[in-house]
Protein backbone atom coordinates (compact mmCIF):
# COMPACT_ATOMS: atom_id res chain seq x y z
CA UNK A 1 0.00 0.00 0.00
CA UNK A 2 2.94 2.31 -0.21
CA UNK A 3 2.74 5.16 -2.40
CA UNK A 4 4.72 5.83 -5.52
CA UNK A 5 6.78 8.72 -6.50
CA UNK A 6 4.22 9.81 -8.20
CA UNK A 7 1.69 9.49 -5.96
CA UNK A 8 3.53 11.63 -3.26
CA UNK A 9 4.21 14.07 -5.89
CA UNK A 10 0.34 14.11 -6.52
CA UNK A 11 -0.18 14.45 -2.63
CA UNK A 12 2.34 17.11 -2.03
CA UNK A 13 0.57 19.37 -4.76
CA UNK A 14 -2.69 18.39 -3.42
CA UNK A 15 -1.86 19.98 -0.60
CA UNK A 16 -0.09 22.42 -1.63
CA UNK A 17 -3.37 23.61 -3.63
CA UNK A 18 -5.32 22.84 -0.23
CA UNK A 19 -3.70 25.73 1.32
CA UNK A 20 -3.23 27.76 -1.15
CA UNK A 21 -7.13 27.55 -2.00
CA UNK A 22 -8.01 29.18 1.84
CA UNK A 23 -4.37 30.57 2.82
CA UNK A 24 -5.40 33.41 5.36
CA UNK A 25 -2.68 35.87 4.61
CA UNK A 26 -3.08 35.38 0.70
CA UNK A 27 -5.51 34.60 -1.90
CA UNK A 28 -2.94 32.13 -2.87
CA UNK A 29 0.44 30.41 -2.00
CA UNK A 30 3.31 28.88 -5.06
CA UNK A 31 5.06 26.15 -3.44
CA UNK A 32 8.64 28.64 -2.64
CA UNK A 33 6.47 30.66 -0.67
CA UNK A 34 5.29 27.77 1.07
CA UNK A 35 8.08 26.28 2.24
CA UNK A 36 10.50 29.13 2.40
CA UNK A 37 7.96 29.71 5.21
CA UNK A 38 9.07 26.84 7.42
CA UNK A 39 6.50 23.84 6.79
CA UNK A 40 6.57 20.87 4.45
CA UNK A 41 3.94 20.40 2.12
CA UNK A 42 2.29 17.03 2.07
CA UNK A 43 3.31 14.12 4.53
CA UNK A 44 5.88 13.02 6.41
CA UNK A 45 8.90 11.56 4.16
CA UNK A 46 10.50 10.16 6.55
CA UNK A 47 7.43 8.36 7.66
CA UNK A 48 7.44 6.20 4.17
CA UNK A 49 5.17 3.91 3.74
CA UNK A 50 2.42 6.28 3.11
CA UNK A 51 -1.04 4.66 3.19
CA UNK A 52 -3.66 5.94 0.84
CA UNK A 53 -6.54 6.23 3.51
CA UNK A 54 -4.93 9.29 5.22
CA UNK A 55 -8.23 11.64 6.06
CA UNK A 56 -8.39 14.37 4.43
CA UNK A 57 -10.60 16.94 6.45
CA UNK A 58 -12.76 19.36 3.73
CA UNK A 59 -13.02 23.45 4.51
CA UNK A 60 -16.36 23.47 4.82
CA UNK A 61 -17.29 25.75 7.40
CA UNK A 62 -14.23 26.67 8.57
CA UNK A 63 -11.25 28.99 7.94
CA UNK A 64 -7.63 27.49 7.64
CA UNK A 65 -4.25 28.20 6.18
CA UNK A 66 -0.68 29.24 7.48
CA UNK A 67 0.22 32.28 9.59
CA UNK A 68 3.53 33.63 11.40
CA UNK A 69 4.30 34.89 14.79
CA UNK A 70 7.20 36.49 15.98
CA UNK A 71 8.83 35.26 18.84
CA UNK A 72 11.66 37.18 20.20
CA UNK A 73 12.50 38.38 16.83
CA UNK A 74 11.90 35.17 15.08
CA UNK A 75 9.57 34.49 12.70
CA UNK A 76 7.52 30.67 13.35
CA UNK A 77 5.27 29.95 11.11
CA UNK A 78 2.05 28.48 12.35
CA UNK A 79 -0.71 26.69 10.68
CA UNK A 80 -4.13 27.34 11.86
CA UNK A 81 -7.85 26.38 11.76
CA UNK A 82 -11.28 28.11 12.91
CA UNK A 83 -14.50 28.07 12.13
CA UNK A 84 -15.55 30.42 9.47
CA UNK A 85 -18.68 31.96 11.49
CA UNK A 86 -18.36 31.11 15.66
CA UNK A 87 -18.11 34.22 17.51
CA UNK A 88 -14.65 35.10 18.89
CA UNK A 89 -13.29 34.19 21.51
CA UNK A 90 -12.80 30.89 20.62
CA UNK A 91 -11.52 27.68 22.65
CA UNK A 92 -7.85 27.33 21.94
CA UNK A 93 -6.24 24.04 21.41
CA UNK A 94 -2.83 23.88 20.23
CA UNK A 95 -1.22 20.84 18.30
CA UNK A 96 2.26 19.76 18.96
CA UNK A 97 3.03 17.35 16.22
CA UNK A 98 5.19 14.78 15.92
CA UNK A 99 9.15 14.40 14.97
CA UNK A 100 7.90 15.04 11.28
CA UNK A 101 6.70 18.87 11.95
CA UNK A 102 3.61 20.04 10.47
CA UNK A 103 3.17 18.21 7.69
CA UNK A 104 -0.61 17.71 6.03
CA UNK A 105 -1.52 15.16 8.53
CA UNK A 106 -1.12 17.82 11.56
CA UNK A 107 -2.94 19.93 9.62
CA UNK A 108 -5.58 17.91 8.76
CA UNK A 109 -6.24 17.39 12.63
CA UNK A 110 -6.40 21.13 13.42
CA UNK A 111 -9.02 20.73 10.65
CA UNK A 112 -10.87 18.52 12.70
CA UNK A 113 -10.44 20.36 15.66
CA UNK A 114 -11.78 23.75 14.11
CA UNK A 115 -14.87 21.88 12.98
CA UNK A 116 -15.69 21.08 16.53
CA UNK A 117 -15.66 24.03 17.13
CA UNK A 118 -11.80 25.13 18.23
CA UNK A 119 -9.40 27.76 17.56
CA UNK A 120 -6.23 24.99 16.55
CA UNK A 121 -3.10 26.43 16.07
CA UNK A 122 0.19 23.99 14.83
CA UNK A 123 3.31 26.20 15.99
CA UNK A 124 6.33 24.65 13.62
CA UNK A 125 8.99 24.37 16.23
CA UNK A 126 11.44 22.64 14.24
CA UNK A 127 11.98 26.29 11.84
CA UNK A 128 14.77 27.72 13.71
CA UNK A 129 16.53 24.25 13.95
CA UNK A 130 16.12 22.88 10.30
CA UNK A 131 13.51 21.39 7.72
CA UNK A 132 11.98 17.83 9.05
CA UNK A 133 11.28 17.16 5.33
CA UNK A 134 14.59 17.29 4.22
CA UNK A 135 15.64 14.34 5.84
CA UNK A 136 14.82 10.59 4.53
CA UNK A 137 14.95 8.63 8.13
CA UNK A 138 13.74 8.70 11.58
CA UNK A 139 17.61 8.47 12.47
CA UNK A 140 18.74 11.59 10.32
CA UNK A 141 15.52 13.70 12.32
CA UNK A 142 16.77 12.67 15.80
CA UNK A 143 20.24 13.38 14.84
CA UNK A 144 19.84 16.94 13.26
CA UNK A 145 16.46 18.35 14.89
CA UNK A 146 15.10 16.34 18.01
CA UNK A 147 18.55 16.16 19.73
CA UNK A 148 18.51 19.83 19.34
CA UNK A 149 15.58 21.10 19.97
CA UNK A 150 15.27 22.20 23.46
CA UNK A 151 12.58 21.96 25.87
CA UNK A 152 13.17 25.17 27.00
CA UNK A 153 12.63 27.16 23.52
CA UNK A 154 9.39 24.98 22.37
CA UNK A 155 8.12 26.23 25.99
CA UNK A 156 8.28 29.44 25.73
CA UNK A 157 6.60 29.24 21.56
CA UNK A 158 3.90 27.69 22.86
CA UNK A 159 3.43 30.80 25.43
CA UNK A 160 3.82 32.99 22.45
CA UNK A 161 1.30 30.76 20.59
CA UNK A 162 -1.38 31.74 23.75
CA UNK A 163 -0.61 35.32 23.60
CA UNK A 164 -0.51 35.35 19.43
CA UNK A 165 -4.14 33.22 20.02
CA UNK A 166 -5.51 35.84 22.36
CA UNK A 167 -4.68 38.68 19.88
CA UNK A 168 -6.29 37.14 17.15
CA UNK A 169 -9.58 35.63 18.32
CA UNK A 170 -8.98 32.97 20.54
CA UNK A 171 -10.14 33.10 24.23
CA UNK A 172 -6.85 32.01 26.82
CA UNK A 173 -9.22 31.50 29.42
CA UNK A 174 -10.41 28.15 27.67
CA UNK A 175 -6.77 26.84 26.66
CA UNK A 176 -5.59 23.27 26.15
CA UNK A 177 -3.10 21.38 24.19
CA UNK A 178 -2.69 18.35 22.71
CA UNK A 179 0.57 16.36 20.80
CA UNK A 180 1.47 13.05 19.42
CA UNK A 181 4.47 11.26 19.64
CA UNK A 182 7.17 13.98 20.55
CA UNK A 183 4.61 16.33 20.74
CA UNK A 184 2.74 14.23 23.62
CA UNK A 185 6.17 14.65 25.68
CA UNK A 186 5.76 17.88 25.28
CA UNK A 187 1.92 18.29 25.97
CA UNK A 188 2.89 16.44 29.88
CA UNK A 189 5.35 19.19 30.21
CA UNK A 190 3.42 22.11 28.86
CA UNK A 191 0.79 21.41 31.21
CA UNK A 192 2.86 21.08 33.84
CA UNK A 193 4.65 24.34 33.19
CA UNK A 194 2.40 26.93 31.74
CA UNK A 195 -0.20 27.77 34.21
CA UNK A 196 -2.63 28.88 31.28
CA UNK A 197 -3.57 25.61 29.89
CA UNK A 198 -6.56 24.16 31.19
CA UNK A 199 -6.51 20.39 29.49
CA UNK A 200 -4.37 18.57 27.90
CA UNK A 201 -4.17 15.26 25.43
CA UNK A 202 -1.32 13.22 25.20
CA UNK A 203 -1.10 10.56 22.52
CA UNK A 204 1.77 8.18 22.95
CA UNK A 205 4.50 10.71 24.20
CA UNK A 206 7.74 9.00 25.82
CA UNK A 207 7.73 9.66 29.62
CA UNK A 208 11.22 9.06 30.76
CA UNK A 209 14.77 9.26 28.91
CA UNK A 210 17.88 10.69 29.13
CA UNK A 211 18.43 13.88 30.66
CA UNK A 212 21.15 16.85 29.50
CA UNK A 213 21.32 20.85 29.66
CA UNK A 214 18.37 20.49 26.78
CA UNK A 215 15.77 18.07 28.03
CA UNK A 216 16.46 18.58 32.00
CA UNK A 217 13.21 16.92 32.68
CA UNK A 218 10.00 14.33 31.46
CA UNK A 219 6.88 13.61 32.23
CA UNK A 220 7.46 10.91 34.85
CA UNK A 221 9.34 13.62 37.13
CA UNK A 222 6.88 16.25 36.87
CA UNK A 223 3.67 14.24 37.59
CA UNK A 224 2.90 15.63 40.07
CA UNK A 225 3.31 19.15 39.57
CA UNK A 226 0.56 19.66 36.69
CA UNK A 227 -1.46 22.57 36.40
CA UNK A 228 -4.15 20.91 33.90
CA UNK A 229 -5.18 17.65 34.05
CA UNK A 230 -4.14 15.43 31.17
CA UNK A 231 -5.71 12.67 29.57
CA UNK A 232 -3.13 10.09 28.42
CA UNK A 233 -3.73 7.90 25.11
CA UNK A 234 -1.34 5.02 24.45
CA UNK A 235 -0.54 1.74 22.63
CA UNK A 236 -0.12 -1.43 24.88
CA UNK A 237 1.87 -2.53 21.79
CA UNK A 238 4.18 0.75 21.21
CA UNK A 239 7.69 -0.78 21.22
CA UNK A 240 9.40 2.62 22.25
CA UNK A 241 7.32 3.32 25.19
CA UNK A 242 6.91 0.42 28.01
CA UNK A 243 4.25 -0.42 29.62
CA UNK A 244 6.25 -0.67 32.31
CA UNK A 245 6.62 3.07 31.90
CA UNK A 246 3.11 4.02 31.34
CA UNK A 247 2.20 1.78 34.83
CA UNK A 248 4.78 3.83 36.91
CA UNK A 249 3.25 7.29 35.19
CA UNK A 250 -0.23 6.18 36.18
CA UNK A 251 1.03 5.47 39.77
CA UNK A 252 3.03 8.96 39.86
CA UNK A 253 -0.44 11.03 39.10
CA UNK A 254 -2.07 9.40 41.87
CA UNK A 255 -0.03 10.07 44.86
CA UNK A 256 -1.29 11.76 47.74
CA UNK A 257 -0.11 15.28 47.60
CA UNK A 258 0.13 15.88 44.14
CA UNK A 259 -1.59 18.81 42.67
CA UNK A 260 -5.60 18.32 41.85
CA UNK A 261 -4.97 18.31 38.31
CA UNK A 262 -2.64 15.40 38.50
CA UNK A 263 -4.94 13.63 40.45
CA UNK A 264 -7.48 14.30 37.80
CA UNK A 265 -5.48 12.61 35.12
CA UNK A 266 -5.29 9.54 33.83
CA UNK A 267 -3.69 7.38 30.87
CA UNK A 268 -5.90 4.96 28.93
CA UNK A 269 -3.84 2.48 27.62
CA UNK A 270 -5.21 0.19 23.89
CA UNK A 271 -4.16 -3.41 24.38
CA UNK A 272 -2.36 -4.72 21.60
CA UNK A 273 -1.82 -1.37 19.57
CA UNK A 274 0.86 0.66 18.13
CA UNK A 275 2.81 3.41 18.36
CA UNK A 276 1.22 5.84 16.06
CA UNK A 277 -2.14 4.11 15.79
CA UNK A 278 -3.78 7.66 15.25
CA UNK A 279 -1.71 8.80 12.68
CA UNK A 280 -3.66 7.60 9.32
CA UNK A 281 -0.89 8.06 6.62
CA UNK A 282 1.21 5.60 8.33
CA UNK A 283 0.97 2.07 8.58
CA UNK A 284 0.52 1.89 12.51
CA UNK A 285 -2.98 3.17 11.88
CA UNK A 286 -5.27 1.57 13.57
CA UNK A 287 -9.05 3.16 12.61
CA UNK A 288 -11.18 1.38 15.43
CA UNK A 289 -8.74 2.55 18.05
CA UNK A 290 -7.61 5.85 16.48
CA UNK A 291 -11.95 6.89 16.24
CA UNK A 292 -12.87 5.72 19.94
CA UNK A 293 -9.62 7.83 21.21
CA UNK A 294 -10.41 11.02 19.26
CA UNK A 295 -13.63 11.08 20.55
CA UNK A 296 -12.15 10.45 24.15
CA UNK A 297 -10.10 13.59 23.40
CA UNK A 298 -12.76 15.94 22.30
CA UNK A 299 -14.69 15.41 25.12
CA UNK A 300 -11.54 15.63 27.13
CA UNK A 301 -10.94 19.29 25.70
CA UNK A 302 -14.58 20.34 24.92
CA UNK A 303 -14.99 20.79 28.54
CA UNK A 304 -12.82 24.10 27.54
CA UNK A 305 -16.04 25.37 25.69
CA UNK A 306 -18.40 25.07 29.00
Amino acid sequence: MANTSKDLTDTVADSLALFGATDLNTPSANRRDFLKCGMAAGFAVASQPLLAQAIKTDFTGIIAGEQSMNVEGDVVPIYVAKPDKQRAPLPIVIVVSEIFGVHEHIADVCRRFAKAGFMAIAPEFFSRIGDPSSYGTIAELQANIITKTPDAMVLKDIEATLVWAAQNGGDNQRAGITGFCWGGRITWLACAKIPQFKAGVAWYGRLTGDKNSLFPEHPLDIAGQLKAPVLGLYGGADTGIPMAHVEKMQGELKKSGNTAAAMASRIDVYADTPHAFHADYRPSYRPTEAKDAWEKALVWLKKLQA
